[in-house]
């Protein structure tokens, strides 16, 4: 009794020193029932029961290897978290608010398998992977702790040794490591019984399966106007359009295709509008002048007139002032 004590008061000064670590999804509680062990909790919710070691962790326990947990025990079901870019948000910035650090990006950057020469594009859907905290035991290194959460991962010591700036592989005992998990996923059992429980789901990242689809459209689009199929380019640049769910930088690539079709298709004004809303979020677009054709190029630089004039206070659409401007 004395050790459990004493490991939840770990935990819970653990949880005081980070204070200022964002938590997600911390919210939901699961009641241990007659008969259930970790391991079956791990299986319902996550779908395999080695992930036991994660509700250890998460509720401070000390009991493994399937071993009965007391009945009536509240445990706490971590699991990843999904995020919407929003405008002029950076990696630095969200791995501030996730993390507690800048320098924590990179984690955010692999798991969405994006650039860390790019910043995140508004609208796009980003996994958030969950940051566990392990009090470290005596016998505790990085690699061991590497392995007990990410498997045999060869890279996953130098990975941790990064997220929680470490020099050596040495740790002390009491040393709070944090395990940041991407793979720490709902499974389709433990979703409907939070859902259940609270009345919704929730999120498994929707949006970003669907965004990754559609990312997968977007070449078969762009092979549809380089073949001049242009009538196929425009249905289904709209039918991606329609999903309204798509990132600011698929809105710019499927509305520069659509201006391209339009244009063959004899619609200068609807590809006007299509490279006015392809500039609205990027206005720096530029086309290739050598490759490009002139009728193209001429409704892109009315669209790009169109968004200038857009720009400048006190014009009208036409970019005159208003007739009473300056009257007395």
């Amino acid at each position: 009794m004395r050790r459990r004590t004493l490991a939840l008061l770990v935990a819970a000064s653990a949880s005081l020193s980070l204070g200022g670590l964002a938590q997600a999804n911390r919210g939901f509680q699961h009641v241990v029932r007659d008969g259930e062990t970790l391991a079956s909790i791990a299986e319902r919710y996550y779908g395999d029961p080695r992930r036991e070691v994660v509700l250890v962790t998460e509720n401070g326990l000390t009991a493994q290897g399937g071993s009965p947990i007391v009945v009536g025990l509240r445990l706490q079901i971590p699991h990843v978290a999904y995020h919407r870019v929003r405008p002029g948000e950076t990696w630095p910035e969200l791995a501030t608010r996730f993390y507690g650090d800048p320098r924590r990006a990179f984690v955010l950057i692999e798991a969405n398998h994006a650039s860390q020469s790019e910043q995140p594009a508004e609208g796009t859907e980003l996994l958030v992977p969950y940051p566990l905290r392990h009090v470290s035991g005596q016998r505790d290194t990085v690699t061991t702790v590497a392995k007990a959460y990410y498997g045999n991962n060869p890279e996953a010591p130098r990975r941790l040794r990064r997220f929680n700036d470490l020099r050596t592989n040495r740790l002390n005992r009491g040393q709070i490591v944090l395990i940041p998990l991407d793979d720490l996923v709902l499974s389709e059992e433990g979703r409907n019984i939070i859902a259940d429980r609270v009345g919704a789901p929730p999120p498994a990242g929707e949006v970003r399966q669907l965004q990754a689809q559609i990312e997968s459209e977007l070449p078969p689009l762009g092979e549809h106007v380089r073949r001049g199929r242009y009538t196929e380019a425009v249905a289904l640049g709209n039918r991606l359009l329609g999903t309204q769910q798509l990132t600011g930088n698929q809105i710019v690539t499927i509305q520069r295709h659509l201006g391209t079709a339009y244009v063959a298709l004899g619609r200068d004004d609807l590809a006007t509008q299509a490279f006015l809303a392809a500039l609205q979020r990027q206005p720096d677009l530029q086309l290739d002048t050598i490759r490009t054709s002139p009728r193209v190029m001429q409704a892109f630089e009315r669209a790009r007139d169109a968004a200038q004039r857009a720009a400048r206070p006190g014009t009208n659409d036409e970019g005159e002032a208003p007739a009473d401007a300056g009257a007395p």
